[in-house]
């Protein structure tokens, strides 16, 4: 019994351990950009291994957010990431839930034909959508990147969620129905909390495409501000002279929004929260 509890003791502590160094390299290359872009003018490039700084400034955030308006960037980006979530979010949910409850035979097809759209890389959709976006007038526009953002969203969205779906027994919905229940309650008070877990892995997937998007936001916006930051971000990267400094604080500033997205809602990923709509 000691030898088998000392051998628990050390693969235990391996365990932890080897957990600990991948989350050490998994964060490292953030905790590296955050610490650089407070470094002091001329530090990145005098001494660039240098990993802490030897003074702290925040001139690089305030040169890339009101000189250069990543402010206006980031509003942009948001706006047209929260609304593609939400949208997205409503129209699979209302869809999944449609195709395994009254279209199961005929959802398996199209859940097969929504997925096939992946099967194409995108530019090769950049012409048609150019064209499609010019003759309705919303290039240049916040709500054509939304409609574009859409059309690869919610395919991929509703295929997760029909699996998702599957999951809620019919037992629970049936004796819904017979204590004078309708649709939409099921719908809303049944299925919706027992999938909420599914539907927020969902969002975060929606909001992180949406958010690191850059393709159809270069070639449909050419308006400075309108420009998401990712196309923000490439043209720093494209300036005849490179300030490290901005790059280093701009770069922070577009992966700061999605990790705080995903530390708000994280601990709702794995809530049980089936028990509410059991009970």
């Amino acid at each position: 019994m000691i030898f088998r509890h000392k051998r628990d003791f050390w693969t235990t502590s391996f365990c932890y351990l080897y957990l600990i160094i991948l989350s050490i390299i998994a964060a490292f290359p953030l905790v590296w950009i955050l610490i650089s872009s407070v470094k002091g003018k001329g530090e990145l490039t005098s001494n660039p291994t240098s990993f802490w700084p030897k003074t702290f400034t925040l001139e690089y955030y305030k040169h890339v957010l009101y000189d250069l308006g990543f402010n206006v960037n980031i509003a942009n980006s948001i706006v047209i990431s929260l609304s593609t979530t939400a949208i997205a979010i409503a129209v699979s949910t209302l869809a999944a839930y449609g195709i395994v409850r009254f279209f199961p035979r005929i959802g398996k097809i199209m859940t097969r034909i929504l997925i096939t759209t992946y099967m194409f890389p995108p530019i090769l959709l950049a012409v048609p959508y150019t064209v499609m976006l010019a003759r309705a007038g919303l290039t240049n526009t916040r709500i054509g990147l939304v409609i574009v953002n859409l059309s690869f969203s919610v395919p991929y969205a509703v295929w997760l969620l029909v699996g998702f779906f599957q999951t809620v027994p019919l037992e629970i919905e049936e004796a819904a129905y017979i204590d004078g229940a309708n649709t939409l309650t099921v719908f809303s008070k049944i299925a919706l909390p027992i999938v909420a877990p599914g539907i927020i892995a969902t969002a975060i997937y929606t909001f992180i495409n949406a958010w690191n998007e850059f393709l159809f936001s270069l070639i449909l916006i050419n308006s400075s501000n309108k420009m998401t930051v990712a196309v923000a971000l490439k043209s720093l990267d494209g300036a005849e002279i490179l300030d490290w400094g901005d790059m280093m604080a701009a770069s922070a500033l577009v992966v700061i929004p999605s990790v705080i997205f995903f530390m708000i809602i994280q601990d709702k990923i794995a809530g049980g929260l089936s028990q509410g709509s059991i009970k």
